[in-house]
């Protein structure tokens, strides 16, 4: 069974991709903030992390490059998870290093196939 790390401050958000994802035959865990985020990444090391940008403490940026900076967690792709949709937003999450994006609100099919293609390509 994979695990999906969901890092997301809103809690109807945070309910959504969690019921989903588990009602699909993923193992969740859950993180508020980027700091606890990359603290349970180090600790479980997941199959795959969805990364909200705007967090309370560090952005998800931030814990992204926590995450790519130890050697436990560096291959575990990391897909942003945001409401922040603008072309500026988009480049600054791709060029940062992000496997992909999920815009909010989510689209259940997008969600689905953006999950099952990333954890895909990280098995291959």
């Amino acid at each position: 069974m994979k695990t999906i790390l969901i890092v997301e401050d809103n809690d109807k958000n945070m309910k959504l991709a969690r019921d989903v994802l588990q009602a699909k035959g993923y193992r969740t865990l859950e993180a508020v903030n980027g700091t606890d985020g990359v603290a349970l990444a180090l600790a479980h090391r997941p199959d795959l992390v969805l990364m909200d940008i705007q967090l309370p403490d560090i952005n998800g940026v931030e814990a992204f490059t926590h995450i790519r900076a130890h050697p436990e967690t560096a291959h575990i792709p990391v897909v942003a998870f945001t409401a922040s949709v603008t072309p500026m937003d988009r480049s600054r999450i791709t060029d940062a290093g992000f496997q992909g994006f999920i815009s909010k609100p989510i689209n259940l099919k997008e969600f689905l196939e953006t999950i099952r293609r990333t954890l895909e390509g990280a098995a291959s």
